[in-house]
């Protein structure tokens, strides 16, 4: 099925009024591009669930704190198409950057202690450019349903506190996180990097997995159970950890004692690019690791 691609808000707006009157459920997947088994199985959730599903590709300028970060985004939008169509995506709302702020902002969403930690503290106003976009997106589809990945864990926190927050009348669905087969969490950003940087890459899972072990065998001390993690990472100059820290899941702040489940979060550079993973740990079970693409 071929989706029905629009650059501008208000046909999409004529195209979604059209679903609602055919009685259908609308499902988002908001997305910056350069798709991947990731967001595939995002959109198979929205498809599982909703009769019309909109995927949104925009490259949004607000939530990069670098200039060079937001030049080198991939932008593949040929190719995005071809896998939104495989997927049964019934329209694509691809629009530009003057479409969606044609004037500077005014006004913008301001994040609370969600941001304070993890990639907030490191990516000055990072939060405040997703809560931005995701609103107007809500505002634009007026969805019943939008999909987010767990990969991108203080993001889902960060969008489920927004639509409790501005009573935003939407479901909010967080989908496991698409794994390759040796542990790295697909991700755009995969792309930039060499075949020695994609091998590095697999430590930082391997980092979150010897957290989440020490977790489940009894540790309680989140400082022991980094430093452990830690060790996982390879004494090597194109690597540099950024953070790796044991957070309460739902406002995503740090835990001086393990009583529950908790989220262990890191982020490392490798070479130049920047990579972030999470798992759910809980003091009663192994971690959670989502099942690779394809199982």
């Amino acid at each position: 099925m071929t989706p029905q691609v629009l650059t501008s808000v208000a046909p999409l707006r004529d195209r979604i009024d059209e679903a609602r009157r055919a009685g259908l459920e609308v499902g988002l997947v908001p997305t910056m591009g350069a798709l991947h088994a990731g967001h595939v199985r995002l959109i198979e959730e929205a498809r599982s669930a909703c009769g019309c599903v909109v995927v949104s590709i925009f490259v949004n300028p607000l939530q990069f704190d670098r200039t060079d970060d937001l030049d080198r985004y991939p932008r593949t939008l040929q190719a995005d198409l071809g896998m939104c169509a495989d997927a049964g995506v019934d329209v694509v709302f691809a629009p530009t950057v003057e479409e969606m702020y044609p004037t500077a902002a005014e006004c913008t969403v301001e994040v609370g202690r969600i941001a304070d930690h993890l990639c907030g503290r490191h990516r000055p106003g990072h939060f405040r450019g997703i809560a931005t976009i995701v609103l107007k997106l809500l505002q634009i589809v007026r969805p019943d349903r939008v999909y987010f990945g767990e990969k991108d864990a203080q993001q889902l926190a960060v969008i489920r506190h927004l639509v409790l927050d501005f009573n935003v009348p939407v479901h909010v669905e967080g989908v496991p996180t698409v794994r390759d087969i040796d542990g790295v969490a697909l991700s755009s950003r995969n792309e930039r990097l060499s075949p020695e940087e994609r091998v590095l890459a697999r430590s930082l899972h391997s980092a979150l997995s010897e957290a989440g072990r020490h977790i489940s065998a009894g540790e309680r001390d989140p400082g022991r159970v980094t430093a452990a993690a830690g060790l996982q990472l390879p004494q090597d100059g194109r690597l540099r950890l950024e953070y790796l820290e044991v957070v309460d899941p739902e406002h995503i702040q740090p835990v001086t004692q393990i009583e529950g489940p908790v989220l262990v979060a890191g982020a490392l550079w490798v070479g130049s690019t920047r990579l972030i993973d999470n798992l759910m740990c809980s003091p009663s079970a192994p971690p959670a690791v989502a099942t690779p693409p394809g199982n």
